[in-house]
């Protein structure tokens, strides 16, 4: 897809395709840089290529595959390369001797949560990833969701069967963003923290 995209690029003359892929690009990296401030935009490619990755994924069960998300060790794994990403970003940003000297500020006394928040601050990440295949799998099986459910009840009880499906994979697909931008905001401020 990269280099279908990519293959025709003009400065000159750029194709209608091109302006529309370029606005896609310099939207996401603007959005994440205003999150993530000026020490974190080396970061945002990751966060780019994770936002697609899940959207994609959770979206895929649309048409009738299994979506990647619903396995455990894929949402374990994103959720893990983010919690390391997080603490690499704040040693890198302040060197180990300053990362390590960090759970000392403001003063000395909190030390110690400031030593168990480096594993309490990952489970919001986690917990948003372990959400995705509980709802990946009652979107593909059985929609359990109250914001799916009684909008989709009184559908059915207003109209014939066929807009209520409408509806129904319009809540899949916002359901199945929503948690694709909820995991990358909060990674992308966590990164923000550690680097500031």
């Amino acid at each position: 897809l990269c280099i279908a995209l990519t293959r025709n690029l003009s400065v000159e003359n750029p194709s209608r395709g091109q302006i529309i892929l370029e606005t896609i690009v310099s939207g996401g990296h603007n959005f994440f840089k205003d999150t993530l401030g000026e020490h974190g935009a080396e970061y945002i490619p990751y966060l780019m290529t994770v936002t697609l990755y899940i959207g994609i994924a959770n979206l895929i069960g649309l048409l009738g595959f299994k979506p990647p998300t619903k396995d455990m060790n894929v949402t374990a794994a994103l959720a893990f390369m983010s919690i390391v990403l997080i603490e690499v970003a704040g040693i890198r940003q302040k060197g180990a001797k300053g990362w390590v000297k960090s759970f000392a500020e403001p003063i000395p006394i909190i030390l110690p949560i400031n030593i168990m928040e480096i594993f309490i601050k990952p489970l919001s990440p986690i917990s948003a990833f372990i959400d995705i295949p509980a709802n990946i799998k009652s979107t593909t099986i059985v929609t359990t969701s109250a914001i799916k459910v009684i909008p989709l009840l009184l559908l059915k009880l207003i109209v014939p069967a066929v807009l209520p499906a409408v509806f129904s994979c319009y809540f899949d697909i916002f359901d199945g963003l929503i948690q694709a931008y909820v995991f990358v905001f909060l990674t992308s401020l966590f990164i923000k923290e550690a680097t500031e």
